[in-house]
């Protein structure tokens, strides 16, 4: 089996790394705080003392960043580090970035040597935890990579060209945002007329519109149940960051816009490392403010 690399076991890092060395797959990892990986080498990866470390014993690198410069400062971008780790290696971006940054980032992979593969994914903590991601790839090397994902991706999907995988990414959460804030909108709704909850709940679950993220989304909003999957802070990066390649193409993103201004208010109210579901604070305290 390939050996793979891995850098960044943040919320969503650590247990796709898990899943990948609990299926057996030869694994090196490497994390800025040393402590999120005790658990990798407990199920049997290698643990590097740093980024250079996984470079030189891997040839494919899977990197779950938490941002561009999150990823330009590990992979040493701009300085000579940067060919040393890249050359001969095959360099697979996991995280959400701008889709115009990760193409530039492809360029320069490509002239150190190496290979550029995108490979966002769709779904948060307890996907990732199940193994039930969704991933989407691009770039040459692409259909090479879709196979070393099964641990973590119940489904790999090719999209063409970088930066076409992070663009694929962008829309999908362009639907997640909205969704689950007129979940809350909703939810809120509800509540204030006094309604059953319970019966709300059942209506949605057994309805067209249900989905696994409706069912966890209404059960944590019924409960206050604000423990994070998806972070008010993480969320309304991805806003941003739709938002910009929305209009670096002229394209209108009106519901976005709105999404973007309630999460900018949850998070000034003190939520920001609150689940996505905490963007009802930010539809509360409307409600408050036209009483």
């Amino acid at each position: 089996m390939v050996r793979l690399g891995f850098l960044g076991l943040g919320v969503m890092g650590l247990p796709m790394a898990l899943n990948l060395a609990r299926a057996g797959t030869p694994l090196v990892v490497w994390n800025r705080t040393p402590g999120r990986c005790d658990e990798l080498r407990a199920a049997g990866a290698e643990v590097a003392e740093s980024p250079a470390g996984v470079f030189a014993t891997a040839s494919t690198v899977l990197m779950m960043l938490a941002d561009d410069a999150a990823v330009d400062a590990v992979l040493g971008r701009g300085t000579p580090a940067f060919a040393a780790h890249v050359a001969g290696h095959t360099v697979v971006h996991m995280g959400t970035t701008a889709p115009g940054w990760s193409r530039a980032l492809g360029e320069d992979v490509a002239a150190a040597g190496g290979r550029y593969v995108e490979a966002p994914v769709s779904g948060s903590r307890i996907p990732a935890a199940k193994g039930e991601l969704v991933a989407m790839l691009a770039g040459d090397a692409a259909g090479e990579i879709a196979p070393l994902l099964a641990p973590m991706c119940h489904e790999t999907v090719l999209c063409g060209p970088v930066p076409n995988g992070l663009l694929t990414k962008l829309a999908v959460n362009l639907y997640l945002i909205t969704m689950v804030t007129g979940l809350a909108e909703a939810t809120h709704f509800a509540r204030r007329h006094g309604l059953d909850l319970a019966r709300f709940a059942h209506v949605l679950d057994e309805g067209p519109m249900a989905s696994a993220v409706s069912r966890v989304k209404t059960a944590k909003l019924l409960a206050g149940d604000f423990d994070v999957q998806a972070s008010i802070t993480n969320v309304l990066e991805n806003n941003r960051l739709v938002a910009e390649a929305a209009r670096h193409a002229g394209i209108a993103s009106p519901l976005l816009d709105v999404c973007h201004a309630l999460y900018g208010e949850t998070a000034a109210l003190g939520h920001g490392q609150e689940d996505m579901v905490a963007v009802v604070r930010a539809i509360e305290a409307r409600t408050a403010a036209a009483s």
